[in-house]
């Protein structure tokens, strides 16, 4: 048998046959396949390395390729271009001895070549349609350039803002990540066929990364199994049910034991319990990580990996190098690299590699289908729904006319399209704000610029916030100087501040969210010349903007937006497009708040939610308020929106049944847009102590100037269930708060109470 004219191993050949049968075929192929096999070969599945060496024009004798025809590599992490991927990827069907084809992964976290805005951002559109589409349009443009496998969708619970990979994820809240999670799998995997343009997702990080202690990257996670089943697993539970191909293990401890050796989170948990049915492969070098835990030498810990259920080493080469060893010493039988080699080969051949290896290397696909003008569309689409308003004293929309001042660092800098892009083409021309600007203003609007400061005095922290997008650097008094006369010629004030691109994300941990110290300085200055002034705020992760929300009048939080930032931006400040987004994270009045999220427990003392003043032997801050500066949910408009009359269809509910909450919405200013109402439930009383409240559900309307809507919630048992200390899931009598309205602050939300009996 041939395909694309080449001739393949015997084996291939044979089951391809084999494919054309029932469903349980796949068995069957595997079953011969594995017949078939070498123990060295089986092992080599397991092996997964970066592409490191490997370039356009593989050399035929290069290390890899040699690993390769040696059939002792199962994947290849981060190779770019469909063109080198079939030259690899023909080594491995022609100069093998069975033909295996390789996975070829990569980090598509928000986007391939189109950049949708950080994920962080694009969770505050609770937009689940648009997210859906923002994974369609990124595994479409990925599957033309090779890549069958991406590393997304990122789903950990985040209560630090400190911790950088807050950028990557959907906020502090369990239940929308959870919603966010089955619709990115959705989007990458579509029905789980893999037709064309669809790819095999990768939940991560399994699990609780995002709880690090003191928001500290790869660090300790420590807490009881009833908060982590209550507060942090529900994300990855709703991606598994979604149907997502793989599962990556974190880097962290869980019970003292690193995740990519938990037999409980992998083979009890995942397996078991969730019933998971994909492959599981470890984060980059985590085997390897295992050591510096202190859980033993590599041949050890790789043996745990193995039997704990991770099937798939990432870059570590533990597998390859001592599972052979282990397994004459006793320490492994067979059968263990048998499971693990067959769930790897059963992605293969859903994914339909075996069928055709260059399924995915769609060079004339790629030229028309990435970075098209439809796709861009969408991602200035969602990039405009994932800002913020945060603060708006009647000066936005910003009217197209006059002297209008952008001043900031960045401001005139392609780097706003967010960390870990890294299939991002910045030959595409991506824009700069100033650039954006510019378009939007032609012949409207006089647009002066000014830089006015660097990052950071500090030349080393900006540096190390760069990575490798670094900005050039000036003298801060001249570019303060030449801010202030520019300004002073303005009628209104942009002000394009905040973080680097690169300052979240992956090792980039912050110990303080306070403004930096330059960028502080020009705002105070600016604001000394009594001009209006907004202040667009660029970072991955909540940060602290309490002087800012004193004295600025207009705040807009609009992360780091993709490719089509630039324009997005202008979108939303001179109102053709409405701010519609909402917070999925806490903004803190300091960062010695952090750990802040809203869905906390209550205490023995508690202090009332907004309370300014401090009150001796109560939980609170001798030097700041409890709340935050900024709630999860909050978000303005152009508009305003009112809440009224919440009714339950029955103040009582059966363990079996479930009752209608409902409210009307009322858009009750001047220009319609979209408005996000949450539904969020508190258990009173319970056996343990249950969250002040917590989202369930939510529900994103559009209302035209005026319009009022009736809208019903269905509260379900399930709604109301919750795990206990024995890791059972329960469901209690008693009474329950049912609140709904425009975000998480108590003075928001309309209340009813419900009895379960």
């Amino acid at each position: 048998m041939k395909i694309s004219g080449i001739a393949l191993p015997l084996a291939i050949s044979c089951a391809m046959a084999t494919c054309a049968f029932a469903q349980n075929g796949e068995d069957r192929f595997i079953d011969d396949l594995m017949s078939k096999m070498t123990l060295e070969e089986k092992i080599g599945q397991l092996n997964l390395l970066p592409s490191g060496t490997i370039q356009t024009g593989l050399g035929q004798n290069s290390g890899v390729a040699e690993t390769i025809r040696k059939g002792e590599l199962g994947a290849i992490l981060s190779l770019k271009g469909a063109s080198s991927i079939r030259e690899v990827q023909k080594i491995a069907v022609e100069q093998t001895r069975l033909g295996i084809p390789l996975l070829f992964g990569m980090d598509v976290i928000h986007g391939y070549e189109t950049i949708f805005p950080l994920p962080i951002a694009m969770s505050c559109s609770w937009d689940l349609e648009g997210i859906e589409n923002a994974a369609s349009i990124s595994a479409a443009e990925a599957s033309t350039d090779g890549i069958s496998w991406v590393y997304s969708p990122m789903v950990d619970v985040a209560p630090d803002a400190r911790w950088g990979r807050i950028s990557e994820g959907n906020g502090e809240d369990p239940f929308l990540s959870g919603e966010i999670a089955s619709a990115m799998v959705r989007g990458y995997q579509g029905d789980g066929t893999y037709p064309k343009g669809k790819v095999m997702a990768c939940l991560k990080h399994y699990a609780l990364y995002g709880a690090g202690e003191s928001g500290l990257d790869y660090n300790t996670v420590d807490m009881s199994h009833a908060r982590m089943l209550n507060q942090f697993m529900l994300p990855y539970r709703k991606a598994v049910e979604a149907g997502v191909g793989s599962v990556m293990t974190s880097f962290n401890l869980v019970d003292g034991v690193p995740a990519t050796g938990s037999d409980w989170l992998v083979d009890h948990l995942l397996r078991e319990m969730w019933k998971f049915g994909g492959f599981v492969v470890t984060d980059y070098g985590s085997i390897g990580e295992m050591v510096n835990h202190g859980i033993g030498e590599i041949q050890d810990v790789a043996v745990q990996a193995l039997k704990a259920g991770t099937d798939m080493d990432m870059c570590a080469e533990a597998y390859v190098k001592t599972l052979k060893k282990s397994l004459e010493e006793g320490k492994i039988t067979e059968q263990d690299i048998d499971k693990a080699c067959r769930r790897v080969l059963k992605a293969k051949y859903r994914l339909g590699l075996f069928d055709d290896p260059y399924k995915f290397c769609r060079e004339d696909d790629f030229k028309t289908e990435v970075y098209s003008d439809k796709n861009r569309q969408s991602a200035r689409k969602m990039a405009s729904e994932s800002m913020v308003l945060l603060k708006n004293d009647n000066i936005l929309p910003l009217e197209k006319k006059g002297a209008i001042a952008l001043i900031g660092p960045l401001a005139d800098t392609p780097y706003i399209i967010g960390t870990w892009a890294v299939t991002a083409n910045y030959k595409r021309g991506y824009s700069t704000l100033k650039e954006g600007f510019e378009r939007a203003l032609k012949g409207k609007a006089e647009l002066l610029y000014a830089q006015g400061c660097n990052i950071c005095s500090d030349a080393a922290l900006q540096e190390a916030g760069a990575f490798y997008r670094a900005m050039p650097r000036g003298d801060d008094e001249a570019l303060l100087k030449e801010a202030l006369e520019v300004a002073s010629r303005a009628d209104v004030i942009v002000c394009a501040m905040g973080e680097e691109q690169e300052m979240s994300g992956e090792s980039s941990s912050r110990a303080s969210l306070e403004p930096f110290d330059v960028q502080a300085r020009l705002l105070r200055e600016l604001k000394a010349l009594g001009k209006p002034i907004v202040l667009l705020n660029f970072s991955g992760r909540p940060t602290v903007l309490t002087w800012e929300s004193e004295n600025i009048p207009a705040i807009m939080q609009v992360w780091f937006g993709g490719s089509e930032c630039a324009d997005a931006v202008c979108d939303v400040l001179f109102g053709d497009s409405v701010p519609c987004g909402k917070l999925t994270a806490s903004f803190p009045r300091t960062t010695g708040q952090e750990p802040l999220y809203y869905n906390h427990l209550p205490t023995g003392r508690p202090l009332p939610e907004g309370e300014k003043s401090f009150t001796k032997f109560k939980t609170n801050y001798l030097d700041v308020r409890n709340d935050p500066l900024y709630c999860f949910g909050y978000g303005l408009s152009y508009t305003t929106f009112g809440y009224s009359d919440l009714t339950l269809s029955s103040s009582q509910m059966s363990k079996d049944g479930s009752i209608k909450a409902e409210i009307t919405v009322t858009n009750t200013g001047n220009r319609d847009a979209w408005e996000v109402a949450q539904l969020y439930i508190h258990d009173i009383y319970a056996s343990i102590s249950r969250p002040v409240k917590e989202l369930k559900g939510f529900q994103r309307i559009y209302l035209k100037a005026g319009e009022s809507r009736r809208i019903s919630f269905e509260v379900t048992p399930d709604m109301l269930s919750f795990y206990n200390n024995k890791e059972e899931k329960v469901l209690e009598s008693g009474d329950f708060e049912i609140m709904v309205g425009p975000d998480s602050r108590d003075s928001s939300l309309r209340k009813a109470v419900l009895t379960l009996e």
